[in-house]
Protein backbone atom coordinates (compact mmCIF):
# COMPACT_ATOMS: atom_id res chain seq x y z
CA UNK A 1 0.00 0.00 0.00
CA UNK A 2 1.58 3.29 -0.89
CA UNK A 3 1.71 6.29 1.65
CA UNK A 4 -1.18 8.23 -0.39
CA UNK A 5 -3.41 4.91 -0.28
CA UNK A 6 -2.50 4.55 3.93
CA UNK A 7 -3.42 8.38 4.44
CA UNK A 8 -7.05 7.99 2.13
CA UNK A 9 -7.54 4.60 4.20
CA UNK A 10 -7.04 6.41 7.73
CA UNK A 11 -9.09 9.88 6.49
CA UNK A 12 -12.13 7.51 5.27
CA UNK A 13 -12.43 5.20 8.75
CA UNK A 14 -12.13 8.61 10.22
CA UNK A 15 -15.06 10.19 8.20
CA UNK A 16 -17.03 7.19 9.48
CA UNK A 17 -16.41 7.98 12.94
CA UNK A 18 -14.12 5.71 13.73
CA UNK A 19 -12.01 6.61 16.75
CA UNK A 20 -9.13 4.61 16.32
CA UNK A 21 -8.30 6.29 12.81
CA UNK A 22 -9.07 9.68 14.11
CA UNK A 23 -6.38 9.27 16.89
CA UNK A 24 -3.53 7.71 13.93
CA UNK A 25 -4.89 10.43 11.44
CA UNK A 26 -3.99 13.48 13.86
CA UNK A 27 -0.78 11.49 15.44
CA UNK A 28 1.90 14.22 15.98
CA UNK A 29 4.91 13.61 18.60
CA UNK A 30 4.91 17.43 19.23
CA UNK A 31 1.32 17.33 20.64
CA UNK A 32 1.06 14.44 22.36
CA UNK A 33 -1.80 14.04 25.76
CA UNK A 34 -0.79 13.33 29.17
CA UNK A 35 -2.53 10.21 28.61
CA UNK A 36 -0.32 8.89 26.04
CA UNK A 37 2.60 8.99 28.11
CA UNK A 38 0.61 6.72 30.73
CA UNK A 39 -0.05 4.48 28.13
CA UNK A 40 1.21 5.06 24.27
CA UNK A 41 0.40 1.28 23.49
CA UNK A 42 -3.52 1.89 22.38
CA UNK A 43 -1.74 4.24 19.90
CA UNK A 44 1.06 2.79 18.81
CA UNK A 45 -1.70 0.10 17.75
CA UNK A 46 -4.13 2.15 16.01
CA UNK A 47 -0.73 3.56 13.30
CA UNK A 48 0.67 -0.29 12.52
CA UNK A 49 -3.15 -1.67 12.17
CA UNK A 50 -4.10 1.63 10.09
CA UNK A 51 -1.00 4.04 8.65
CA UNK A 52 2.43 1.97 9.78
CA UNK A 53 4.55 4.55 8.02
CA UNK A 54 2.43 7.43 9.11
CA UNK A 55 3.61 11.03 8.17
CA UNK A 56 3.86 13.79 10.77
CA UNK A 57 2.81 17.25 10.49
CA UNK A 58 6.24 18.15 9.83
CA UNK A 59 6.74 16.14 7.17
CA UNK A 60 9.00 13.32 8.95
CA UNK A 61 7.31 9.46 8.94
CA UNK A 62 6.85 7.61 11.85
CA UNK A 63 7.43 4.24 11.60
CA UNK A 64 5.90 0.93 13.43
CA UNK A 65 6.09 -2.55 12.12
CA UNK A 66 8.98 -4.85 13.26
CA UNK A 67 9.99 -5.96 9.95
CA UNK A 68 10.44 -1.87 8.76
CA UNK A 69 12.52 -1.48 11.51
CA UNK A 70 14.83 -4.22 11.34
CA UNK A 71 15.29 -3.53 7.75
CA UNK A 72 16.37 0.33 8.16
CA UNK A 73 18.82 -0.97 11.00
CA UNK A 74 20.42 -3.94 8.84
CA UNK A 75 20.50 -1.01 5.66
CA UNK A 76 23.31 1.65 6.96
CA UNK A 77 23.72 2.47 3.32
CA UNK A 78 20.54 4.05 2.87
CA UNK A 79 19.56 4.72 6.40
CA UNK A 80 21.47 7.55 8.22
CA UNK A 81 22.26 7.81 11.39
CA UNK A 82 23.90 11.08 11.46
CA UNK A 83 21.99 13.91 13.11
CA UNK A 84 23.26 17.32 11.56
CA UNK A 85 20.51 17.83 9.12
CA UNK A 86 17.97 17.16 12.31
CA UNK A 87 19.28 18.48 14.88
CA UNK A 88 21.13 22.01 13.52
CA UNK A 89 17.20 23.46 13.50
CA UNK A 90 16.32 22.23 16.90
CA UNK A 91 19.46 23.18 18.71
CA UNK A 92 20.77 25.65 16.87
CA UNK A 93 24.39 24.69 14.82
CA UNK A 94 26.55 26.46 17.63
CA UNK A 95 25.08 25.40 20.42
CA UNK A 96 26.40 23.00 23.05
CA UNK A 97 23.49 20.24 22.76
CA UNK A 98 24.02 20.32 18.73
CA UNK A 99 27.80 20.02 19.18
CA UNK A 100 27.54 16.97 22.09
CA UNK A 101 24.87 14.98 19.92
CA UNK A 102 26.52 15.24 17.08
CA UNK A 103 30.02 13.85 17.96
CA UNK A 104 28.66 10.76 20.50
CA UNK A 105 28.50 7.87 19.08
CA UNK A 106 24.90 6.57 18.99
CA UNK A 107 24.26 9.75 16.38
CA UNK A 108 26.93 9.21 14.02
CA UNK A 109 28.19 6.81 10.81
CA UNK A 110 31.25 5.30 9.93
CA UNK A 111 34.07 6.37 10.76
CA UNK A 112 33.77 8.47 14.10
CA UNK A 113 31.00 5.43 14.94
CA UNK A 114 33.53 2.49 14.11
CA UNK A 115 36.41 4.09 15.82
CA UNK A 116 34.48 4.71 19.09
CA UNK A 117 32.47 1.66 19.35
CA UNK A 118 35.47 -0.11 19.00
CA UNK A 119 37.19 1.34 21.48
CA UNK A 120 34.33 1.25 24.06
CA UNK A 121 33.17 -2.44 23.15
CA UNK A 122 37.01 -3.53 24.10
CA UNK A 123 36.60 -2.09 27.54
CA UNK A 124 33.15 -3.76 27.86
CA UNK A 125 34.06 -7.44 26.44
CA UNK A 126 32.70 -10.51 28.05
CA UNK A 127 35.38 -11.18 30.59
CA UNK A 128 35.55 -7.54 31.87
CA UNK A 129 31.53 -7.41 32.64
CA UNK A 130 31.81 -10.87 34.17
CA UNK A 131 34.56 -8.87 36.64
CA UNK A 132 32.32 -6.45 37.30
CA UNK A 133 29.77 -8.72 38.57
CA UNK A 134 31.38 -9.41 42.41
CA UNK A 135 30.74 -5.45 42.74
CA UNK A 136 27.79 -5.04 41.40
CA UNK A 137 26.41 -7.72 43.89
CA UNK A 138 28.05 -6.01 46.83
CA UNK A 139 26.23 -2.51 45.39
CA UNK A 140 23.53 -4.07 44.86
CA UNK A 141 23.20 -5.73 48.50
CA UNK A 142 24.41 -2.31 49.92
CA UNK A 143 21.17 -0.83 48.77
CA UNK A 144 18.55 -3.53 49.57
CA UNK A 145 20.31 -3.39 53.75
CA UNK A 146 19.06 0.31 53.12
CA UNK A 147 16.03 -0.42 51.96
CA UNK A 148 15.35 -3.22 54.82
CA UNK A 149 16.14 -1.08 57.65
CA UNK A 150 14.00 1.58 56.41
CA UNK A 151 10.92 -0.89 55.49
CA UNK A 152 9.97 1.54 52.43
CA UNK A 153 11.17 3.00 49.76
CA UNK A 154 11.10 4.69 46.47
CA UNK A 155 12.45 1.94 43.87
CA UNK A 156 13.61 4.77 41.83
CA UNK A 157 15.44 7.03 43.71
CA UNK A 158 16.64 4.58 46.46
CA UNK A 159 17.49 1.37 44.13
CA UNK A 160 17.14 1.77 40.29
CA UNK A 161 18.84 5.01 39.32
CA UNK A 162 21.74 4.36 42.37
CA UNK A 163 22.93 1.49 40.00
CA UNK A 164 23.99 2.62 36.82
CA UNK A 165 25.71 5.72 38.04
CA UNK A 166 28.03 3.78 40.39
CA UNK A 167 28.58 1.20 37.47
CA UNK A 168 29.69 3.88 34.73
CA UNK A 169 31.11 5.68 37.93
CA UNK A 170 33.26 2.97 38.20
CA UNK A 171 34.05 2.11 34.66
CA UNK A 172 35.64 5.68 34.30
CA UNK A 173 37.10 5.69 36.92
CA UNK A 174 34.97 8.41 38.45
CA UNK A 175 35.98 9.55 42.23
CA UNK A 176 32.96 8.51 44.52
CA UNK A 177 32.61 11.44 46.03
CA UNK A 178 32.26 13.29 42.70
CA UNK A 179 29.54 11.20 41.32
CA UNK A 180 27.00 13.46 42.94
CA UNK A 181 25.57 15.85 39.84
CA UNK A 182 25.91 12.67 36.94
CA UNK A 183 22.58 11.64 37.13
CA UNK A 184 20.89 15.46 37.37
CA UNK A 185 23.37 15.99 33.95
CA UNK A 186 22.26 12.85 32.30
CA UNK A 187 18.56 13.49 32.63
CA UNK A 188 18.95 17.41 31.49
CA UNK A 189 21.17 16.37 28.60
CA UNK A 190 18.30 13.54 27.39
CA UNK A 191 15.37 15.70 28.44
CA UNK A 192 16.52 17.65 25.49
CA UNK A 193 16.02 14.67 23.09
CA UNK A 194 12.89 14.73 23.32
CA UNK A 195 10.61 15.27 19.85
CA UNK A 196 8.76 18.45 21.95
CA UNK A 197 11.97 20.93 23.05
CA UNK A 198 10.27 23.94 25.13
CA UNK A 199 13.02 27.11 26.02
CA UNK A 200 13.46 26.24 29.21
CA UNK A 201 14.51 22.24 28.66
CA UNK A 202 17.10 23.25 25.99
CA UNK A 203 18.52 25.69 28.69
CA UNK A 204 19.03 22.86 31.30
CA UNK A 205 20.25 20.68 28.85
CA UNK A 206 22.94 23.11 27.46
CA UNK A 207 23.76 24.22 31.33
CA UNK A 208 24.60 20.13 32.00
CA UNK A 209 26.77 19.94 28.93
CA UNK A 210 28.40 23.05 30.24
CA UNK A 211 29.09 21.81 33.70
CA UNK A 212 29.55 17.85 32.47
CA UNK A 213 32.69 19.39 29.93
CA UNK A 214 34.17 21.50 32.47
CA UNK A 215 34.05 18.59 34.99
CA UNK A 216 35.61 16.11 32.47
CA UNK A 217 38.28 18.17 31.68
CA UNK A 218 39.85 18.45 34.74
CA UNK A 219 39.26 14.35 35.03
CA UNK A 220 40.67 13.79 31.45
CA UNK A 221 43.72 16.05 32.74
CA UNK A 222 44.34 14.09 35.76
CA UNK A 223 43.99 10.66 34.03
CA UNK A 224 46.80 11.60 31.16
CA UNK A 225 48.71 12.50 34.41
CA UNK A 226 47.90 9.21 36.20
CA UNK A 227 46.46 6.13 33.35
CA UNK A 228 44.39 3.59 34.70
CA UNK A 229 44.65 0.25 33.42
CA UNK A 230 43.09 0.44 29.54
CA UNK A 231 41.27 -3.05 30.03
CA UNK A 232 39.29 -2.06 32.68
CA UNK A 233 39.09 2.46 32.25
CA UNK A 234 37.18 3.28 29.83
CA UNK A 235 38.09 6.81 30.01
CA UNK A 236 41.95 5.29 29.87
CA UNK A 237 41.11 3.30 26.84
CA UNK A 238 39.91 6.24 25.07
CA UNK A 239 42.50 8.55 25.50
CA UNK A 240 45.03 5.52 24.38
CA UNK A 241 43.02 5.12 21.53
CA UNK A 242 44.24 1.79 19.80
CA UNK A 243 48.25 1.44 19.50
CA UNK A 244 47.28 -1.58 16.70
CA UNK A 245 45.91 1.28 14.38
CA UNK A 246 47.28 4.17 15.41
CA UNK A 247 43.53 5.83 16.37
CA UNK A 248 42.68 8.40 18.44
CA UNK A 249 39.80 10.45 19.14
CA UNK A 250 40.37 14.39 19.18
CA UNK A 251 39.63 15.90 22.24
CA UNK A 252 35.97 16.89 21.32
CA UNK A 253 35.21 13.32 20.61
CA UNK A 254 37.04 12.04 23.79
CA UNK A 255 34.62 14.41 25.96
CA UNK A 256 31.37 14.22 24.21
CA UNK A 257 31.36 10.15 24.51
CA UNK A 258 32.20 10.09 27.99
CA UNK A 259 28.71 12.14 28.40
CA UNK A 260 27.52 9.42 26.16
CA UNK A 261 28.81 6.73 28.16
CA UNK A 262 26.88 7.64 31.07
CA UNK A 263 23.62 9.11 29.33
CA UNK A 264 22.95 5.94 27.20
CA UNK A 265 24.08 3.41 30.37
CA UNK A 266 22.05 5.65 32.91
CA UNK A 267 18.67 6.56 31.98
CA UNK A 268 17.91 2.90 29.61
CA UNK A 269 19.11 0.83 32.83
CA UNK A 270 17.53 2.80 35.54
CA UNK A 271 14.05 2.34 33.21
CA UNK A 272 14.67 -1.08 32.48
CA UNK A 273 14.82 -2.01 36.54
CA UNK A 274 12.07 0.39 37.22
CA UNK A 275 9.76 -0.95 35.18
CA UNK A 276 11.01 -4.16 35.39
CA UNK A 277 9.81 -4.51 38.82
CA UNK A 278 6.53 -1.85 38.20
CA UNK A 279 5.31 -4.99 35.80
CA UNK A 280 5.84 -7.88 38.94
CA UNK A 281 3.56 -5.28 41.03
CA UNK A 282 1.29 -5.08 38.29
CA UNK A 283 1.15 -8.40 36.98
CA UNK A 284 1.43 -10.91 40.19
CA UNK A 285 1.33 -14.33 38.82
CA UNK A 286 4.26 -13.65 36.88
CA UNK A 287 5.97 -12.19 40.18
CA UNK A 288 5.33 -15.56 42.23
CA UNK A 289 6.00 -17.66 38.97
CA UNK A 290 9.60 -15.42 39.44
CA UNK A 291 10.01 -16.29 43.08
CA UNK A 292 9.14 -19.90 41.83
CA UNK A 293 11.52 -20.09 39.35
CA UNK A 294 14.57 -17.80 40.11
CA UNK A 295 16.20 -19.17 37.54
CA UNK A 296 13.81 -17.62 34.88
CA UNK A 297 14.95 -14.34 35.60
CA UNK A 298 17.21 -14.14 32.35
CA UNK A 299 14.03 -14.38 29.98
CA UNK A 300 12.16 -11.85 31.93
CA UNK A 301 14.46 -9.69 31.77
CA UNK A 302 14.04 -9.74 27.44
CA UNK A 303 10.54 -9.22 28.13
CA UNK A 304 11.07 -6.54 30.45
CA UNK A 305 12.90 -5.03 27.56
CA UNK A 306 9.82 -6.19 25.34
CA UNK A 307 6.75 -5.19 26.72
CA UNK A 308 8.36 -1.46 28.26
CA UNK A 309 11.26 -0.71 26.36
CA UNK A 310 13.56 1.85 27.60
CA UNK A 311 13.98 3.47 25.03
CA UNK A 312 10.87 3.66 22.69
CA UNK A 313 11.87 5.82 19.78
CA UNK A 314 15.10 6.00 17.28
CA UNK A 315 15.55 7.57 14.44
CA UNK A 316 17.07 7.79 10.60
CA UNK A 317 17.55 10.20 7.63
CA UNK A 318 17.04 8.46 4.09
CA UNK A 319 20.41 9.18 2.82
CA UNK A 320 19.12 8.47 -0.55
CA UNK A 321 15.87 7.63 -2.25
CA UNK A 322 14.57 3.95 -0.77
CA UNK A 323 11.32 2.27 0.23
CA UNK A 324 9.67 0.76 3.30
CA UNK A 325 7.15 -1.55 3.45
CA UNK A 326 6.12 -0.37 -0.11
CA UNK A 327 6.09 2.88 0.53
CA UNK A 328 8.50 5.84 -1.44
CA UNK A 329 10.90 7.45 0.99
CA UNK A 330 12.36 10.50 -0.75
CA UNK A 331 16.05 10.99 -0.01
CA UNK A 332 16.45 13.32 3.01
CA UNK A 333 13.69 11.75 4.90
CA UNK A 334 13.46 11.90 8.55
CA UNK A 335 12.72 8.65 9.86
CA UNK A 336 11.29 7.71 14.04
CA UNK A 337 11.45 4.25 14.33
CA UNK A 338 8.97 3.64 17.12
CA UNK A 339 10.96 0.82 19.19
CA UNK A 340 8.06 0.43 21.72
CA UNK A 341 5.70 -0.24 18.72
CA UNK A 342 7.54 -2.89 16.91
CA UNK A 343 8.18 -4.64 20.46
CA UNK A 344 4.11 -5.60 20.17
CA UNK A 345 3.64 -6.29 16.83
CA UNK A 346 1.32 -9.22 16.06
CA UNK A 347 3.53 -9.79 12.86
CA UNK A 348 6.07 -10.66 15.38
CA UNK A 349 5.18 -11.64 18.27
CA UNK A 350 2.31 -14.03 19.37
CA UNK A 351 -0.50 -13.01 22.27
CA UNK A 352 1.92 -9.47 21.75
CA UNK A 353 -0.30 -7.61 24.59
CA UNK A 354 0.38 -10.46 27.24
CA UNK A 355 3.25 -9.87 29.47
CA UNK A 356 4.84 -13.22 29.56
CA UNK A 357 8.41 -13.31 32.00
CA UNK A 358 9.03 -16.87 29.84
CA UNK A 359 8.79 -16.03 26.71
CA UNK A 360 10.72 -17.35 24.03
CA UNK A 361 11.81 -16.69 21.25
CA UNK A 362 12.03 -12.74 21.94
CA UNK A 363 13.53 -10.92 19.45
CA UNK A 364 13.15 -7.48 21.10
CA UNK A 365 14.75 -4.26 19.19
CA UNK A 366 15.33 -2.90 22.61
CA UNK A 367 18.77 -2.52 21.94
CA UNK A 368 18.24 -1.73 18.57
CA UNK A 369 20.21 -4.08 15.80
CA UNK A 370 22.76 -4.15 13.47
CA UNK A 371 25.69 -1.81 13.13
CA UNK A 372 23.74 0.00 15.78
CA UNK A 373 23.08 -2.49 18.41
CA UNK A 374 23.49 -0.75 22.18
CA UNK A 375 27.36 -0.99 22.89
CA UNK A 376 26.30 -1.97 26.48
CA UNK A 377 23.24 -4.17 25.99
CA UNK A 378 25.26 -7.18 28.27
CA UNK A 379 26.40 -4.93 30.78
CA UNK A 380 22.55 -3.36 30.80
CA UNK A 381 21.45 -6.94 31.07
CA UNK A 382 23.75 -7.85 34.03
CA UNK A 383 22.83 -4.94 35.93
CA UNK A 384 19.11 -6.24 35.53
CA UNK A 385 19.20 -9.45 36.63
CA UNK A 386 20.87 -8.90 39.74
CA UNK A 387 19.15 -5.69 40.44
CA UNK A 388 15.77 -6.93 40.17
CA UNK A 389 16.57 -11.05 40.79
CA UNK A 390 18.19 -10.04 44.17
CA UNK A 391 15.57 -7.49 44.93
CA UNK A 392 12.65 -10.21 44.64
CA UNK A 393 14.60 -12.95 46.68
CA UNK A 394 15.20 -10.68 49.15
CA UNK A 395 11.42 -8.52 49.34
CA UNK A 396 9.29 -11.25 47.59
CA UNK A 397 6.17 -9.47 49.35
CA UNK A 398 6.98 -6.10 48.24
CA UNK A 399 3.96 -4.47 47.28
CA UNK A 400 2.91 -0.75 46.55
CA UNK A 401 2.29 2.12 49.00
CA UNK A 402 0.91 4.93 46.37
CA UNK A 403 1.16 5.82 42.99
CA UNK A 404 3.69 5.67 40.62
CA UNK A 405 4.62 8.56 38.42
CA UNK A 406 5.66 8.14 35.10
CA UNK A 407 8.58 10.80 33.72
CA UNK A 408 6.20 12.95 31.07
CA UNK A 409 8.50 11.52 28.16
CA UNK A 410 8.13 9.89 24.56
CA UNK A 411 11.54 8.44 24.04
CA UNK A 412 12.61 7.43 27.32
CA UNK A 413 9.77 5.43 29.28
CA UNK A 414 10.33 4.98 32.72
CA UNK A 415 9.40 6.53 36.28
CA UNK A 416 10.53 9.15 37.96
CA UNK A 417 9.08 7.65 41.28
CA UNK A 418 8.02 4.23 42.25
CA UNK A 419 7.10 4.00 46.22
CA UNK A 420 6.91 0.97 47.53
CA UNK A 421 6.87 -0.99 50.99
CA UNK A 422 9.23 -4.25 51.80
CA UNK A 423 8.40 -4.87 55.48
Amino acid sequence: MSSQDQSQNAGALAASGNDSAVTACDFSLKDLPDSFFEDPYPTYRELQSIDPVHKLPDGSLFLTRYNDLEAIYKDTTRFSSDKKVEFAPKYGAGSLLFQHHTTSLVFNDPPLHTRVRRLIAGALNPRAISELEPSLIVLVDSLLDRIEARGEADLIEDFASAIPVEVIGNLLAIPREERHPLRGWSLSILGALEPFLSEEVQSRGERAVAEFLDYLRRLVAERRKRPGDANHDVLTRLIEGEAASCEKLSEIELLHNCIFILNAGHETTTNLIGNGLELLLRFPEQKQRLINEPTAIKPAIEEFLRFESSNQLGNRRAAMDAEIGGVAVPEGALLTLCIGAANRDPGQFDQPETFDIGRTPNRHLAFASGTHACVGLNLARLEGRLAIGRFLARFPDFKSRGSPHRARRARFRGFTSLPVKVG
